[in-house]
C-alpha cells in the first residue's frame, strides 16, 4: 500500500505531504488544478523516464519520495534481496528520485542509492496506472500470461512447468556437452591409446628417479675410483715390507720368550701383549686389503653401463615432461590414462543415456506445458465472460474484449503466448490495448479487467480520468466498481465525476492558487463535511445550491 507521497518543486507543486489510507481514494478539483503533476511526480519516484520540465520553475531540482506499506512475502521483498539490499521484514520500501534543472537525475531505495533500472523494476511491483498517462501494468503485454494465470488458479501447474523447463534445458545442455565431444573422442582415443602403450614400454618404477640418479653419479666416477682403490691397495701391500717386517717383530719375541721362559711373569705378560698386538696388526692388514679389493669391485662396471643408466634416466625425464608431470607419478599416470580411454571406449553408452534423459525431461515438460495451455484456454472463457459482463454499465456495451492464447516459443511459462484484445466497436479488428482504446476508454477496460481479476496483485491501482465521457448511472457503476476493486487492493482515482468522488472512501482536494505573481498547486484531504460540498460543487458547478448539497448528501450516502 502506498501510505506517503513527498513531493518538493514538481511544475506547480512547492511542496506537498500527503497520507494515504487503505481502500479508495479520490482526487478532485477543477481542471487544470494539478492532479496530473501528482501522477507525473510518482511516476518520477517509480522510475520512469524524467523530464527537466518537470522542475518548479526557479528552483535548482525537483524531487519525489514514495513510500509503501508492503507484506513479508510481497514480490518487490524478493527482487531487493536479489540486489542485496537489506531490508527487514516489517520495514517500509522508501522509494525516491531527484531530478535538476539540467536534466540529471538520482535515486535511492531507503536512503541507499540505486540504479534508475532497478527503482523502475521495483515499481513496476507497487502501482499500476491506468489511463490517459498509463505506461505500465496492463499495457505490457508480457504480463497478461501472469494475469490470467492468477485468475485462474493456475501458479502450480506454472511452477511445475518452469521446474520442467529447466529439468529439459539441462538435459538438453549436458547431451550438448556430450555431442561436442564425439567429434573429438576418436582423436583421444589414438591419444590415450598411444600414451598407455608408452607407459607400458616405460613400465616405469617409484623411486627409480632417486635410484637412477645415485648410479649414474656413480658410474660416472668410477674409473677415476679404481684409479684410487688401486693406489691404497698398492700402498698397503707395500711389496711385502709390512708383512716381512710384522713376521720379524714376531719371531723376535718368540725368541725373548725362549730365553726367559717363564710367561707367567710381568715381563711373559708383556711379551704376550706385543705378539698378541702383531697378530691382530697381521690380521687389519689383511682385512684392509680384502675390503679395498671388494670396493673395487664395485667400482669395477661393465662396458656402456653408464650409457644404459643414462638412456633409461633420460627417458623416464623425458616422459614426465611430455605429460607435464614428476617421474615418480609417472606409474600412476598410466592408471589415469586407461580411466579416460575406457570412458571414451563407452563414450556413445554414455551419448545414448544422455539422449535418453532429454528426451525423458522434454516429454515431461511438453506434459505439463499441454496441460497448462488447456487450463489458461478454459480460464481465458471464464476471464472473456467475466470482462464482458463488466463492461455494459460502464458504457462500453459494444466493445469487445478477448484473451488470445497463441503458439509460442517454448520457455518457463509454456507454449502460449498471452495477450488481452480490445475493440471498441462493431466490426473493427481486435487488437491490442494500447492501439485501440483512447484514455477513458482504457482506463475502464483496465478497471473491467481488475475487477475480473479481484486484485491488484499487491499494487497499487491508480485510475486517471476514468469517467471521461460518461455521467449518471454509468459514472455510478464505474464509482461501485472502483469500490468492489479497493476492498482487495488499493485504489485512487483521478476524477470530474460526482458519482465517482462519492464512492470513495477518501477523498483529496487539488487546488491552483496564484498569488503574487506564483501558481502553485495545493493539495489536503477532506473531512466528510467538507466532501459534501466539494460534491456539491462538482455537481453545481461555480455556484454551489442546496440542491446540490442535497443531492451530495445522497450519493454519499447510497455509496
Amino acid at each position: 500500500m502506498l501510505s506517503e507521497i513527498s513531493i518538493r518543486n514538481v511544475v506547480l507543486i512547492e511542496a506537498l505531504d500527503l497520507g494515504l489510507s487503505e481502500g479508495l481514494s479520490a482526487l478532485t478539483g477543477e481542471t487544470g488544478a494539478g492532479k496530473s503533476i501528482i501522477l507525473d511526480a510518482l511516476g518520477l519516484a517509480l522510475g520512469a523516464r524524467s523530464d527537466r520540465s518537470l522542475v518548479r520553475a526557479g528552483a535548482e531540482r525537483a524531487g519525489c519520495t514514495a513510500v509503501f506499506e508492503l507484506s513479508d512475502t510481497h514480490k518487490v521483498r524478493e527482487i531487493l534481496a536479489e540486489a542485496e539490499m537489506d531490508i527487514a521484514p516489517d520495514e517500509d520500501v522508501v522509494l525516491r528520485r531527484s531530478l535538476s534543472k539540467d536534466g540529471r537525475s538520482k535515486a535511492w531505495i531507503n536512503d541507499a542509492p540505486v540504479s534508475v533500472r532497478l527503482l523502475s523494476r521495483v515499481g513496476a511491483h507497487l502501482l499500476e496506472v491506468h489511463g490517459q498517462h498509463d505506461g505500465r501494468g496492463l499495457l505490457d503485454a508480457s504480463t497478461h500470461i501472469g494475469l490470467l494465470d492468477v485468475f485462474g488458479g493456475l501458479t502450480a501447474l506454472r511452477d511445475k512447468t518452469a521446474q520442467a523447463w529447466n529439468d529439459m534445458r539441462t538435459a538438453q545442455q549436458a547431451l550438448a556437452q556430450l555431442a561436442a565431444r564425439q567429434a573429438k573422442a576418436e582423436q583421444d582415443h589414438d591419444w590415450f591409446s598411444y600414451a598407455i602403450s608408452e607407459m607400458d614400454r616405460l613400465a616405469p618404477q617409484a623411486g627409480e628417479d632417486a635410484r637412477l640418479s645415485a648410479e649414474r653419479k656413480l658410474l660416472q666416477h668410477s674409473e677415476a675410483a679404481l684409479g684410487e682403490l688401486q693406489a691404497a691397495r698398492e700402498a698397503l701391500a707395500g711389496n711385502g715390507e709390512y708383512e716381512a717386517q710384522i713376521g720379524a717383530a714376531l719371531a723376535a719375541l718368540e725368541r725373548i720368550s725362549a730365553k726367559i721362559g717363564d710367561t707367567g711373569s710381568e715381563a711373559g705378560q708383556a711379551l704376550a701383549q706385543a705378539g698378541t698386538a702383531l697378530e691382530k696388526a697381521m690380521l687389519e692388514i689383511e682385512e684392509a686389503g680384502r675390503a679395498l679389493g671388494a670396493a673395487a669391485q664395485v667400482f669395477d662396471c661393465e662396458p656402456g653401463a653408464l650409457e644404459q643408466v643414462e638412456e633409461r634416466l633420460f627417458a623416464l625425464r623425458a616422459a614426465a615432461r611430455k605429460y607435464d608431470v614428476e617421474v615418480d607419478r609417472l606409474a600412476d599416470l598410466r592408471g589415469k590414462f586407461a580411466g579416460e580411454l575406457a570412458l571414451l571406449e563407452d563414450f556413445e553408452g554414455h551419448l545414448q543415456a544422455a539422449k535418453s534423459r532429454a528426451n525423458e525431461a522434454e516429454a515431461i515438460y511438453r506434459k505439463h506445458a499441454e496441460a497448462l495451455s488447456k487450463e489458461r484456454k478454459n480460464s481465458a472463457r471464464e476471464l472473456d465472460k467475466q470482462v464482458m459482463a463488466e463492461l455494459p454499465p460502464l458504457k462500453m456495451e459494444r466493445a469487445q474484449f478477448v484473451t488470445s492464447i497463441t503458439a509460442g516459443t517454448d520457455g518457463p511459462d509454456g507454449v502460449d503466448d498471452v495477450r488481452f484484445s480490445v475493440s471498441t466497436n462493431p466490426g473493427t479488428v481486435l487488437g491490442p490495448l494500447e492501439k485501440i482504446a483512447s484514455g477513458g476508454e482504457l482506463a475502464r477496460f483496465a478497471l473491467a479487467i481488475k475487477v475480473a481479476l479481484a486484485g491488484g496483485q499487491g499494487r497499487t491501482l491508480i485510475f486517471d480520468e476514468v469517467d471521461q465521457g460518461i455521467g449518471g448511472a454509468v459514472a455510478d457503476a464505474v464509482g461501485k466498481r472502483l469500490a468492489k476493486l479497493a476492498k482487495t487492493a488499493q485504489v485512487l482515482v483521478v476524477t470530474h465525476s460526482p458519482q465517482v468522488a462519492a464512492s470513495a472512501d477518501h477523498q483529496i482536494m487539488i487546488a491552483k492558487e496564484t498569488l503574487a505573481d506564483q501558481t502553485l498547486t495545493h493539495v489536503r484531504p477532506l473531512a466528510a463535511n467538507e466532501r459534501e460540498e466539494e460534491i456539491a460543487r462538482m455537481l453545481a458547478g461555480e455556484h454551489i445550491t442546496d440542491e446540490a448539497r442535497a443531492a451530495a448528501r445522497k450519493l454519499m450516502a447510497a455509496s
